[in-house]
Protein backbone atom coordinates (compact mmCIF):
# COMPACT_ATOMS: atom_id res chain seq x y z
CA UNK A 1 0.00 0.00 0.00
CA UNK A 2 1.24 3.28 -0.97
CA UNK A 3 -0.58 5.28 1.23
CA UNK A 4 -2.57 4.93 4.45
CA UNK A 5 -4.93 7.65 5.77
CA UNK A 6 -6.30 6.87 9.22
CA UNK A 7 -9.09 9.18 11.17
CA UNK A 8 -9.38 9.03 14.38
CA UNK A 9 -12.28 11.32 15.93
CA UNK A 10 -11.62 12.19 19.67
CA UNK A 11 -8.23 10.63 19.74
CA UNK A 12 -6.85 13.80 21.12
CA UNK A 13 -8.25 14.00 24.48
CA UNK A 14 -9.84 16.96 26.08
CA UNK A 15 -6.89 20.07 26.90
CA UNK A 16 -7.96 20.20 30.33
CA UNK A 17 -7.50 16.49 31.24
CA UNK A 18 -4.95 15.71 28.20
CA UNK A 19 -1.62 15.86 30.49
CA UNK A 20 -3.41 13.34 32.61
CA UNK A 21 -4.42 11.25 29.98
CA UNK A 22 -1.19 11.06 28.30
CA UNK A 23 0.73 9.88 31.98
CA UNK A 24 -2.15 7.06 31.67
CA UNK A 25 -1.89 5.48 28.42
CA UNK A 26 0.84 2.70 27.93
CA UNK A 27 1.11 3.35 24.16
CA UNK A 28 4.96 2.74 22.93
CA UNK A 29 3.83 2.27 18.96
CA UNK A 30 1.45 5.33 19.00
CA UNK A 31 4.64 7.34 20.44
CA UNK A 32 6.71 6.41 17.81
CA UNK A 33 4.16 7.11 14.79
CA UNK A 34 3.46 10.26 16.48
CA UNK A 35 7.50 11.82 17.35
CA UNK A 36 9.01 10.24 13.98
CA UNK A 37 7.58 12.03 11.59
CA UNK A 38 8.19 13.99 8.73
CA UNK A 39 5.58 16.63 8.90
CA UNK A 40 3.54 17.31 11.94
CA UNK A 41 0.62 20.62 11.56
CA UNK A 42 -2.10 21.33 14.16
CA UNK A 43 -5.50 22.95 12.55
CA UNK A 44 -7.75 24.99 15.36
CA UNK A 45 -11.43 24.59 15.57
CA UNK A 46 -13.35 26.80 12.51
CA UNK A 47 -15.83 28.19 14.74
CA UNK A 48 -17.85 29.45 11.42
CA UNK A 49 -18.82 25.65 10.81
CA UNK A 50 -21.08 23.96 12.93
CA UNK A 51 -19.24 20.47 12.56
CA UNK A 52 -16.43 18.54 14.58
CA UNK A 53 -13.25 19.36 12.89
CA UNK A 54 -12.96 15.40 12.32
CA UNK A 55 -16.17 15.96 10.04
CA UNK A 56 -15.09 19.22 8.22
CA UNK A 57 -11.73 17.51 7.36
CA UNK A 58 -13.72 14.39 6.11
CA UNK A 59 -16.01 16.96 4.14
CA UNK A 60 -13.15 18.46 2.44
CA UNK A 61 -10.99 15.39 1.55
CA UNK A 62 -14.04 13.54 -0.15
CA UNK A 63 -15.33 16.29 -2.04
CA UNK A 64 -18.66 16.86 0.06
CA UNK A 65 -18.59 20.40 0.74
CA UNK A 66 -21.50 23.02 -0.46
CA UNK A 67 -21.20 26.93 0.17
CA UNK A 68 -18.23 26.30 3.17
CA UNK A 69 -20.35 23.80 4.77
CA UNK A 70 -20.19 19.85 5.32
CA UNK A 71 -22.84 18.21 3.04
CA UNK A 72 -22.69 14.41 3.55
CA UNK A 73 -27.00 13.36 2.67
CA UNK A 74 -26.64 12.81 -0.71
CA UNK A 75 -23.16 10.66 -0.84
CA UNK A 76 -24.70 8.77 2.21
CA UNK A 77 -27.85 8.17 0.93
CA UNK A 78 -26.04 6.69 -2.27
CA UNK A 79 -24.10 4.44 0.16
CA UNK A 80 -27.67 3.14 1.58
CA UNK A 81 -28.74 2.55 -1.96
CA UNK A 82 -31.22 5.24 -2.20
CA UNK A 83 -30.80 8.02 -5.13
CA UNK A 84 -30.98 11.52 -4.36
CA UNK A 85 -31.51 12.53 -7.82
CA UNK A 86 -31.57 16.33 -8.40
CA UNK A 87 -32.79 18.35 -5.41
CA UNK A 88 -31.62 19.54 -1.79
CA UNK A 89 -31.49 16.54 0.67
CA UNK A 90 -30.84 16.65 4.77
CA UNK A 91 -29.75 13.84 6.52
CA UNK A 92 -32.68 13.13 9.56
CA UNK A 93 -31.40 11.75 12.53
CA UNK A 94 -34.24 10.18 15.21
CA UNK A 95 -33.55 11.88 18.42
CA UNK A 96 -34.43 12.43 22.38
CA UNK A 97 -34.18 16.08 23.44
CA UNK A 98 -35.02 16.30 27.24
CA UNK A 99 -35.43 19.58 29.36
CA UNK A 100 -32.15 20.46 31.20
CA UNK A 101 -31.91 22.64 34.20
CA UNK A 102 -32.41 26.05 32.08
CA UNK A 103 -32.31 24.54 28.52
CA UNK A 104 -32.84 21.52 25.58
CA UNK A 105 -30.23 19.19 25.35
CA UNK A 106 -29.48 16.68 23.02
CA UNK A 107 -27.78 13.22 24.82
CA UNK A 108 -25.45 11.16 22.33
CA UNK A 109 -27.67 9.54 20.09
CA UNK A 110 -25.54 6.50 20.01
CA UNK A 111 -27.34 5.57 23.18
CA UNK A 112 -30.54 5.67 21.38
CA UNK A 113 -30.74 2.04 20.82
CA UNK A 114 -33.54 2.58 18.13
CA UNK A 115 -34.23 -1.07 16.67
CA UNK A 116 -35.49 -1.11 12.91
CA UNK A 117 -38.85 -1.78 13.73
CA UNK A 118 -38.93 0.86 15.84
CA UNK A 119 -37.55 3.54 13.81
CA UNK A 120 -39.89 1.93 10.48
CA UNK A 121 -42.85 2.49 12.62
CA UNK A 122 -42.17 5.96 13.67
CA UNK A 123 -40.92 7.18 10.18
CA UNK A 124 -44.15 5.29 8.62
CA UNK A 125 -46.17 7.68 10.83
CA UNK A 126 -44.41 11.09 9.58
CA UNK A 127 -44.15 10.36 6.30
CA UNK A 128 -47.97 11.75 5.78
CA UNK A 129 -46.44 14.72 7.83
CA UNK A 130 -43.73 15.15 5.58
CA UNK A 131 -45.28 14.93 2.24
CA UNK A 132 -48.23 17.30 3.60
CA UNK A 133 -45.56 20.15 3.93
CA UNK A 134 -44.23 19.26 0.47
CA UNK A 135 -41.19 17.19 1.59
CA UNK A 136 -40.05 13.81 0.88
CA UNK A 137 -38.54 11.48 3.54
CA UNK A 138 -36.28 8.28 2.54
CA UNK A 139 -35.32 5.28 4.65
CA UNK A 140 -31.53 4.45 5.03
CA UNK A 141 -31.06 2.37 8.51
CA UNK A 142 -32.89 2.51 11.61
CA UNK A 143 -30.77 6.16 12.99
CA UNK A 144 -30.72 7.65 9.35
CA UNK A 145 -32.81 8.67 7.11
CA UNK A 146 -33.09 11.45 4.40
CA UNK A 147 -35.45 14.46 3.91
CA UNK A 148 -35.92 16.50 0.66
CA UNK A 149 -36.50 19.71 0.93
CA UNK A 150 -35.64 21.97 -1.72
CA UNK A 151 -36.42 25.85 -0.34
CA UNK A 152 -34.27 25.33 2.67
CA UNK A 153 -31.20 25.09 0.49
CA UNK A 154 -28.55 27.06 2.51
CA UNK A 155 -29.83 25.90 5.51
CA UNK A 156 -26.79 26.43 8.68
CA UNK A 157 -27.50 23.38 10.60
CA UNK A 158 -25.02 21.19 13.00
CA UNK A 159 -24.05 17.85 13.42
CA UNK A 160 -25.43 15.87 15.75
CA UNK A 161 -21.98 15.36 17.47
CA UNK A 162 -21.69 19.18 17.76
CA UNK A 163 -24.74 19.85 19.29
CA UNK A 164 -24.78 16.85 21.65
CA UNK A 165 -24.71 17.79 25.56
CA UNK A 166 -24.54 21.66 23.81
CA UNK A 167 -27.41 24.00 24.80
CA UNK A 168 -29.86 23.74 21.61
CA UNK A 169 -30.81 27.07 21.56
CA UNK A 170 -26.96 27.53 20.14
CA UNK A 171 -27.13 25.08 17.13
CA UNK A 172 -30.79 24.41 16.35
CA UNK A 173 -31.04 24.89 12.26
CA UNK A 174 -30.83 28.67 11.40
CA UNK A 175 -31.98 30.39 8.15
CA UNK A 176 -34.79 31.95 6.55
CA UNK A 177 -36.53 28.81 6.48
CA UNK A 178 -36.22 27.68 10.21
CA UNK A 179 -38.89 28.26 10.85
CA UNK A 180 -40.54 25.99 8.50
CA UNK A 181 -38.32 23.38 10.05
CA UNK A 182 -39.43 24.09 13.42
CA UNK A 183 -43.35 23.81 12.12
CA UNK A 184 -42.54 20.63 11.24
CA UNK A 185 -40.47 19.26 13.81
CA UNK A 186 -43.67 20.25 16.44
CA UNK A 187 -46.18 18.30 14.30
CA UNK A 188 -44.30 15.27 14.26
CA UNK A 189 -43.08 15.53 18.16
CA UNK A 190 -47.17 16.00 18.85
CA UNK A 191 -47.74 12.56 16.54
CA UNK A 192 -44.85 10.77 18.29
CA UNK A 193 -46.06 11.77 21.62
CA UNK A 194 -48.75 9.22 21.82
CA UNK A 195 -47.04 7.08 19.36
CA UNK A 196 -47.15 2.89 20.71
CA UNK A 197 -43.09 2.85 19.70
CA UNK A 198 -42.53 5.62 22.71
CA UNK A 199 -45.44 4.51 25.15
CA UNK A 200 -43.23 0.92 24.74
CA UNK A 201 -39.92 2.49 25.15
CA UNK A 202 -41.06 4.08 28.26
CA UNK A 203 -42.39 1.23 29.83
CA UNK A 204 -38.80 -0.10 29.25
CA UNK A 205 -37.22 2.71 30.72
CA UNK A 206 -35.84 3.68 27.39
CA UNK A 207 -36.48 7.12 26.25
CA UNK A 208 -38.93 8.08 23.37
CA UNK A 209 -37.94 9.66 20.07
CA UNK A 210 -39.01 12.73 20.70
CA UNK A 211 -37.38 14.87 17.86
CA UNK A 212 -35.85 14.49 14.77
CA UNK A 213 -32.36 16.42 14.21
CA UNK A 214 -31.99 17.46 10.50
CA UNK A 215 -28.19 18.35 8.61
CA UNK A 216 -25.52 18.35 6.59
CA UNK A 217 -27.86 19.44 3.67
CA UNK A 218 -26.31 18.14 0.05
CA UNK A 219 -27.95 19.66 -3.21
CA UNK A 220 -27.76 17.48 -6.22
CA UNK A 221 -28.59 17.96 -9.70
CA UNK A 222 -29.16 15.37 -12.41
CA UNK A 223 -25.57 14.45 -14.24
CA UNK A 224 -23.76 15.70 -11.26
CA UNK A 225 -20.48 13.72 -11.37
CA UNK A 226 -20.65 12.26 -7.33
CA UNK A 227 -17.06 12.57 -5.61
CA UNK A 228 -15.62 8.80 -6.58
CA UNK A 229 -14.53 7.99 -3.58
CA UNK A 230 -17.76 8.76 -1.80
CA UNK A 231 -20.63 6.38 -1.44
CA UNK A 232 -19.28 3.63 -3.62
CA UNK A 233 -19.66 0.11 -2.87
CA UNK A 234 -17.16 -1.36 -5.05
CA UNK A 235 -14.82 -3.78 -3.19
CA UNK A 236 -11.55 -2.44 -4.16
CA UNK A 237 -10.63 1.37 -5.59
CA UNK A 238 -10.17 1.86 -9.16
CA UNK A 239 -7.14 3.53 -10.62
CA UNK A 240 -7.82 7.16 -10.31
CA UNK A 241 -11.11 6.28 -8.03
CA UNK A 242 -9.64 8.08 -4.63
CA UNK A 243 -8.57 5.84 -1.90
CA UNK A 244 -10.50 2.80 -0.24
CA UNK A 245 -12.55 3.89 2.65
CA UNK A 246 -12.69 1.16 5.14
CA UNK A 247 -14.42 1.87 8.30
CA UNK A 248 -14.60 0.49 12.25
CA UNK A 249 -17.20 1.17 14.82
CA UNK A 250 -18.45 4.43 12.99
CA UNK A 251 -22.05 5.90 12.98
CA UNK A 252 -24.47 4.36 10.49
CA UNK A 253 -24.17 7.76 8.21
CA UNK A 254 -20.13 7.55 8.56
CA UNK A 255 -20.28 3.70 7.20
CA UNK A 256 -22.49 4.78 4.63
CA UNK A 257 -19.78 6.79 2.78
CA UNK A 258 -17.72 4.02 3.45
CA UNK A 259 -16.23 1.08 1.07
CA UNK A 260 -16.40 -1.81 3.66
CA UNK A 261 -17.08 -1.64 7.19
CA UNK A 262 -14.09 -3.60 9.26
CA UNK A 263 -14.17 -6.27 11.96
CA UNK A 264 -10.91 -4.90 13.15
CA UNK A 265 -8.60 -1.99 12.07
CA UNK A 266 -5.74 -4.14 11.25
CA UNK A 267 -7.95 -5.56 8.36
CA UNK A 268 -7.71 -2.15 6.43
CA UNK A 269 -3.43 -3.56 5.55
CA UNK A 270 -5.03 -6.12 3.95
CA UNK A 271 -5.80 -3.75 1.31
CA UNK A 272 -3.86 -2.70 -1.81
CA UNK A 273 -3.75 0.58 -2.93
CA UNK A 274 -3.96 4.06 -1.17
CA UNK A 275 -6.41 3.54 1.38
CA UNK A 276 -8.54 5.85 4.33
CA UNK A 277 -9.60 4.34 7.09
CA UNK A 278 -12.09 5.69 9.99
CA UNK A 279 -12.43 4.40 13.19
CA UNK A 280 -15.24 5.90 15.52
CA UNK A 281 -14.43 3.89 19.05
CA UNK A 282 -13.43 6.50 20.51
CA UNK A 283 -15.95 8.67 20.35
CA UNK A 284 -18.96 7.86 22.57
CA UNK A 285 -16.52 7.98 26.04
CA UNK A 286 -15.18 10.96 25.11
CA UNK A 287 -18.23 12.92 24.26
CA UNK A 288 -19.39 11.43 27.68
CA UNK A 289 -15.92 12.72 29.19
CA UNK A 290 -15.81 8.79 30.48
CA UNK A 291 -11.63 9.18 30.25
CA UNK A 292 -11.80 5.72 31.74
CA UNK A 293 -13.50 4.18 28.75
CA UNK A 294 -11.33 6.43 26.77
CA UNK A 295 -8.53 5.17 27.81
CA UNK A 296 -9.27 1.22 27.30
CA UNK A 297 -10.30 2.31 23.59
CA UNK A 298 -6.99 3.81 23.07
CA UNK A 299 -5.14 0.97 24.62
CA UNK A 300 -7.35 -1.35 22.05
CA UNK A 301 -5.89 0.97 19.03
CA UNK A 302 -2.72 0.00 21.05
CA UNK A 303 -2.88 -3.40 20.33
CA UNK A 304 -5.30 -3.60 17.14
CA UNK A 305 -3.93 -0.59 14.95
CA UNK A 306 -1.12 1.23 16.04
CA UNK A 307 1.37 -1.63 16.84
CA UNK A 308 0.32 -3.48 12.90
CA UNK A 309 0.78 0.04 11.49
CA UNK A 310 4.37 0.70 12.58
CA UNK A 311 5.33 -3.27 11.57
CA UNK A 312 3.98 -2.17 8.19
CA UNK A 313 5.54 0.79 8.00
CA UNK A 314 9.23 -0.80 9.13
CA UNK A 315 8.29 -3.47 6.58
CA UNK A 316 7.85 -0.99 3.93
CA UNK A 317 4.32 -2.59 3.43
CA UNK A 318 3.20 0.86 4.05
CA UNK A 319 5.51 4.01 2.42
CA UNK A 320 3.55 6.93 3.81
CA UNK A 321 0.60 7.05 6.99
CA UNK A 322 -0.81 10.12 8.06
CA UNK A 323 -2.40 10.20 11.45
CA UNK A 324 -5.60 12.36 11.76
CA UNK A 325 -6.08 12.84 15.37
CA UNK A 326 -9.14 15.30 16.87
CA UNK A 327 -10.41 16.82 19.55
CA UNK A 328 -13.80 19.37 19.96
CA UNK A 329 -11.43 22.08 19.12
CA UNK A 330 -8.53 21.00 16.68
CA UNK A 331 -7.52 18.40 14.72
CA UNK A 332 -3.86 17.10 14.23
CA UNK A 333 -2.22 15.66 10.63
CA UNK A 334 0.88 13.78 11.49
CA UNK A 335 2.76 11.74 8.36
CA UNK A 336 5.42 9.36 8.92
CA UNK A 337 7.41 7.03 6.82
CA UNK A 338 9.73 4.30 6.90
CA UNK A 339 12.63 6.78 6.61
CA UNK A 340 11.19 8.96 9.31
CA UNK A 341 11.19 6.07 12.21
CA UNK A 342 14.88 5.87 11.67
CA UNK A 343 15.14 9.00 13.14
CA UNK A 344 16.13 6.81 16.48
CA UNK A 345 17.33 10.52 18.24
CA UNK A 346 13.73 11.30 18.46
CA UNK A 347 12.97 10.01 21.81
CA UNK A 348 9.22 8.55 21.21
CA UNK A 349 6.65 10.51 23.44
CA UNK A 350 2.85 11.56 23.34
CA UNK A 351 3.05 15.03 23.68
CA UNK A 352 1.84 15.35 20.34
CA UNK A 353 -1.79 14.54 22.26
CA UNK A 354 -1.47 17.69 24.35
Amino acid sequence: MSQLTVVLPFALPAPEFAKELARSLNTPALAALLSRTSSHTVHPYDFAVRALPHEVWLARELGLEQAGQPAFAAAAMRGFGLDPREGTWFIVSPAHIEIARSHLMMPDLRHLQLSEAESRALFDAAVPYAEESGHHLAYGDAHTWFLRADSWAGMDTATPDTAVGMNLTDYMPAGPHALAYRKLQNEIQMLWYTDAVNAARESRRQPPVNAFWLWSGATTVLNTVVPAQAGTHAESPKSGSGPFIATFETTSWLKALGTRNLASPSEVLNITGNSLLICGNAAAPAIAADWSGWLHEMQRFEADLFVPLLAALSQGRIKQLKLVLSNRTAHTETTTTALAQRKFWRRPTLERLL
